[in-house]
């Protein structure tokens, strides 16, 4: 009897070690299963974050593209202005050269009838249009002191 009364209470310590054991694989497997939830809903966070993100990219993208496309127009625009100024400016600019060419035809024309009118005042004698005049001029040299005096 001995023996059976050895063997008695370590039967009754096995129990006593096996339910604290039975009670942590329960705490673990509850433990664990909370785990496994909030993992779940970190990747379901997750994939609504990314799809927002790809969303708002999507948004960006397009009104990029859009802000990009009226630039692209407006600086054509300012192109197409600028030439049409540059057209304009050279038109004016080859209006003004032809304005004072002919303004300078018409001074050149003018002055060369006024030697005319003095060669034909002068008779064309060489000596008196050689001679200096007061100012310091030479006689024949009246297109000049003309053009001064006017």
């Amino acid at each position: 009897m001995a023996n059976t009364d050895s063997s008695t209470p370590l039967s009754s310590s096995k129990k006593e070690n096996l339910t604290p054991i039975g009670t942590k694989i329960a705490e673990l497997n509850q433990s664990r299963s909370e785990l496994l939830t909030r993992i779940q809903d970190l990747k379901q966070d997750l994939q609504g974050w990314r799809s927002k993100l790809d969303t708002q990219v999507k948004v960006y993208r397009d009104e990029l593209s859009e802000l990009k496309k009226s630039l692209n127009t407006e600086v054509e625009q300012l192109r197409s202005e600028f030439k049409d100024l540059r057209t304009t400016l050279q038109q004016q600019q080859e209006d003004v050269t032809a304005s004072l060419r002919n303004l300078g035809l018409q001074e050149a024309s003018e002055n060369v009838e006024k030697v005319e009118d003095s060669k034909v005042e002068g008779n064309g004698d060489k000596e008196e249009r050689e001679l200096p005049k007061e100012n310091g001029e030479e006689a024949g040299d009246s297109t000049n002191s003309d053009v001064k005096h006017a």
